[in-house]
C-alpha cells in the first residue's frame, strides 16, 4: 500500500523515521511536510529508514506571497532548503523528492515557474486544487476559467511534472461541480494518530472504527460499508484522485512509469519521456 504521512506537521514526531521503517518493510511510506523542521540530519534519517517519497508544500514561486500566505517570515527559503536536504539525502534511486502545490485562486502563473526550479533542485511536482472542506469556503478556489489545458500543456513541457494528466484533466469537472465516484472507505482510507479509521481524511470526526478495537476483517467490512454509499463530490485531491487513477486501465498505464521508473530526469535532462 502507499502510505501517505501527513498532519498537521508529521516532522514534529520524534519518532517518524521509526514509523517509516515499520511502513518500509512491505509498502511505501510518504511524507508531507512544510518543510520548516527539516534539517540534513532529519532528511538523512528518514531516507535511511526507507522512506519512498516526500513532498514539501510550495504554493507560490514569489517569496513574500509564500511567507505571507504562511504567516512566517523565511518559509519559503526554509521550503527550499528542506527539498535540497531530502535530495542530497536520498539513498536510492527510486526515492523522490516533489514539491507540492495546492491551485489556489492566484497562483496558476506561478506553477511553471514552480516546477521549473523544482527541476533545478532534482526534485518533481505535482499539484492538486484547493478543497473547501478544510474551512467550509470556496474562498480560495480557482475560479478564472478553465484550467485544466493550461496544466496540461505544462505537463508536456516539463518532465518533471509527475501528476497523472488524466487526474489534471478533471481539474475543471471538480471546480464546476465536483467529480463523481468517490471511492473513499474502498480505494484509500484514513488513520489518525489515535487509530481512528474514516473512509477519509475529512471524514476523521467520523471513524468507523479504530485499529486497537476492531479486527482487520471488521475494519474492511465497515470501510466497505461506510464508503458504498459515498456520493461526496467536494474534494478533488492527490489521495483521492491519484489513487482512483489506478482503476482505470488507460490511466493506470499512464501512473505507472511514475511508479516504477522516473518520468524523465527530475533535472530536466532529455533521456526518454519514461525515464532512464
Amino acid at each position: 500500500m502507499f502510505v501517505s504521512l501527513a498532519g498537521g506537521e508529521p516532522l514534529l514526531r520524534d519518532d517518524l523515521s521509526d514509523i517509516v521503517e515499520e511502513i518500509a518493510q512491505f509498502h511505501l511510506p510518504f511524507v508531507t511536510t512544510n518543510g520548516y523542521l527539516a534539517t540534513p540530519g532529519v532528511a538523512d534519517a528518514l531516507m535511511s529508514a526507507g522512506l519512498w517519497g516526500v513532498s514539501v508544500s510550495i504554493d507560490y514561486a514569489d517569496p513574500a506571497r509564500h511567507d505571507e500566505a504562511r504567516g512566517q517570515d523565511g518559509a519559503w527559503a526554509q521550503a527550499w532548503r528542506a527539498v535540497e536536504m531530502f535530495s542530497a539525502a536520498r539513498k536510492h534511486d527510486y526515492q523522490r523528492v516533489n514539491v507540492m502545490a495546492v491551485l489556489l485562486d492566484d497562483n496558476l502563473d506561478q506553477l511553471e515557474e514552480l516546477m521549473q526550479t523544482a527541476a533545478k533542485h532534482k526534485a518533481y511536482f505535482m499539484v492538486q486544487p484547493y478543497g473547501r472542506l478544510k474551512i467550509n469556503s470556496r474562498k480560495f478556489e480557482y475560479k478564472n476559467g478553465p484550467v485544466a489545458p493550461r496544466l496540461l500543456e505544462m505537463w508536456r513541457r516539463n518532465r518533471n511534472f509527475l501528476s497523472n494528466p488524466i487526474y489534471l484533466s478533471k481539474f475543471d469537472e471538480f471546480l464546476t461541480g465536483g467529480v463523481p465516484g468517490c471511492r473513499a472507505g474502498r480505494a484509500f482510507y484514513n488513520i489518525d494518530s489515535a487509530g481512528d479509521v474514516a473512509i477519509c481524511v475529512e471524514n476523521k470526526s467520523r471513524p468507523v472504527a479504530n485499529l486497537y478495537t476492531h479486527s482487520q476483517y471488521q475494519l474492511r467490512d465497515r470501510l466497505r460499508a461506510a464508503g458504498g454509499g459515498n456520493k461526496c463530490t467536494a474534494c478533488w485531491y492527490n489521495c483521492r484522485g491519484e489513487v482512483e487513477s489506478l482503476y482505470k486501465p488507460r490511466s493506470l498505464v499512464m501512473s505507472l512509469p511514475m511508479f516504477l521508473f522516473n518520468r524523465g530526469q527530475a533535472d530536466g535532462q532529455a533521456m526518454g519521456r519514461w525515464g532512464k
